[in-house]
């Protein structure tokens, strides 16, 4: 796992257009699971497209202090669908 935010921002700019699943922190012991393509990077944040037909909005947004911290876990899906994990031991 990247131990920076540089670090965490370069290994996200590498994986732009990807398929993901995300696992975010939604409080009060609620996790949080969706899955898209990794969007686009900016300075601070991060944006992913969700699949439409499973949620009700299009896109949101992280900060790569929250994959940092472990809020967000990112799990990206290669072409023979194994996981490569950030965010993640």
């Amino acid at each position: 796992m990247p131990k920076t935010l540089a670090s965490i921002k370069k290994s996200l700019d590498s994986n732009l257009g990807k398929r993901l699943m995300l696992k975010a922190n939604g409080g009060r012991r609620k996790t949080i699971e969706r899955s898209g393509i990794l969007a686009e990077t900016y300075p601070s944040v991060f944006v992913i497209e969700l699949d439409q037909e499973e949620n009700a909005f299009e896109r949101v947004s992280y900060s790569y202090a929250d994959v940092l911290t472990e809020t967000v876990e990112l799990i990206f899906f290669d072409d023979t669908t194994r996981g490569l994990a950030l965010g993640q031991q």
